[in-house]
């Protein structure tokens, strides 16, 4: 439920790989401002109000959330009214986090979208429904094949598709669908329709490792259970933050390092990711069929950078959570501890775990491995759009949900230019 927009580089970075400034983040700052209803401070040159999207601060957080704000402006992290605000505009800080949630109940994107008008004649929502295939003739997307109450049921197009499926799904449907490389396709019989070599490769994610204190006095958990983060640097010669964490107010580990510590009941965790990796995974098949399942190999931590801003980002989580104005709430630190060298590394590859971030499998672009451009049509199909976080060039920093309701956002924008809806 955390509503995270990305850093000002990242939009920019999106519009400089499209090469259309659509992507900017001056031109998304716009669609924020109008999509949001900020329940926070105002600030109208960067919150909005009235729009489907309810956000608000983290209300009446744990006491312990704006300790870990003082903690980390206490090791020179500024903090900042909001986390969507100037803070993703410059070198990052600490803030207490924007949530989906109103009076303690979680807001989907759903229900603020889509609900509202389920009962317009033009809209159908088919639960339950299993996606087959894309049927394409002649480069031309026309229908598609979905498993529904056991039975095959093919729905045609007259205009225009869009897959919005995730980064998992959506590369897996392109390339059984006959979408994707060559090679890989014809290892598991399928008929080549587009070569598209990007298809499932650049996946992307934050990969995250739980740093874990005990509770000297157990505090209940609040809000979505998480209301305080920060943003900074591993190095302070980079141009924009590169790591984040997130105060957990509860325990959470990894079965290696569960196995390894005493891992206490009644805890709180600040979970520290990389928000920049350098590492690159990819998606591969095994087979031809919706329900042979995908093969995601992330490559977490391949690139050596990701261990050195790893090993600075578990570090610098350490400094905040033993700083003064947090020890009240410790009994002591669970993990890691004063490791260094060999051990720490050992640490961190044992404790690294997803953000649930993943993205970046069909990515938006110009060059021989993009799979859209950037109005999101599919490279060498016609009628064929994608619209999720598999478009992404690079993942953005933070949590991924907000930027995917700007790429929604986007594709509504160019399919009713296209026509005039």
């Amino acid at each position: 439920m955390v509503w995270a927009r990305g850093h000002k580089s990242d939009w920019d970075y999106f519009a400089q790989e499209a090469n259309d400034p659509a992507w900017s983040y001056d031109s998304v700052l716009k669609i924020y401002r109008r999509i949001e209803d900020w329940q926070g401070s105002p600030d109208p040159e960067h919150r909005g109000a009235g729009g489907p999207v309810f956000v608000e601060p983290a209300t009446n957080p744990n006491p312990i959330a704006p300790a870990m704000l003082d903690a980390a402006r206490s090791l020179g992290i500024p903090t900042f009214e909001n986390q969507n605000g100037r803070m993703m505009e410059g070198d990052g800080g600490a803030s207490i986090i924007d949530v989906r949630a109103k009076a303690g109940k979680r807001q989907s994107i759903f229900r603020s979208y889509v609900y509202p008008r389920m009962d317009q004649e033009n809209l159908t929502v088919l639960t339950g429904a299993l996606v087959l295939k894309l049927n394409i003739e002649a480069g031309r997307a026309t229908g598609v094949d979905v498993l529904l109450d056991g039975v095959v049921t093919t729905f045609g197009s007259t205009k225009e598709m869009v897959l919005s499926m995730g980064a998992i799904q959506t590369p897996k449907l392109l390339m059984q669908s006959g979408i994707g490389d060559e090679s890989e396709l014809r290892r598991h019989g399928i008929p080549v329709l587009q070569h598209a070599p990007g298809v499932g490769q650049n996946f992307q994610d934050h990969v995250a490792f739980d740093c874990v204190w005990e509770y000297l006095d157990p505090l209940p958990p609040k809000n979505t259970m998480a209301e305080a983060t920060f943003f900074w640097k591993s190095d302070p010669a980079l141009p924009s933050p590169d790591i984040q964490a997130c105060q957990a107010e509860v325990p959470k580990t990894t079965p290696e390092n569960a196995a390894r510590y005493n891992v206490p009941q009644h805890g709180w965790t600040l979970f520290g990711g990389l928000m920049r990796p350098k590492s690159r995974g990819h998606l591969s098949l095994t087979g031809p069929q919706a329900t042979d399942p995908v093969v995601i190999e992330p490559n977490f931590l391949s690139h050596p950078d990701d261990l050195k801003a790893a090993i600075a980002c578990v570090e610098l989580c350490r400094e905040v959570g033993n700083a003064a104005p947090l020890r009240s709430f410790s009994k002591r630190e669970v993990m890691p501890g004063l490791l260094k060298g060999p051990g720490l590394e050992d640490f961190v590859r044992n404790a690294a775990t997803t953000y649930w971030h993943e993205t970046c499998t069909a990515k938006m672009g110009t060059d021989k491995m993009s799979v859209v451009n950037g109005r999101l049509q599919v490279y060498g199909i016609q009628n064929l759009r994608i619209a999720d976080g598999s478009i992404m060039p690079r993942v953005t920093t933070g949590n991924t949900m907000a930027p995917c309701v700007i790429i929604g956002e986007r594709a509504a924008k160019e399919l009713s230019k296209d026509h005039g809806l």
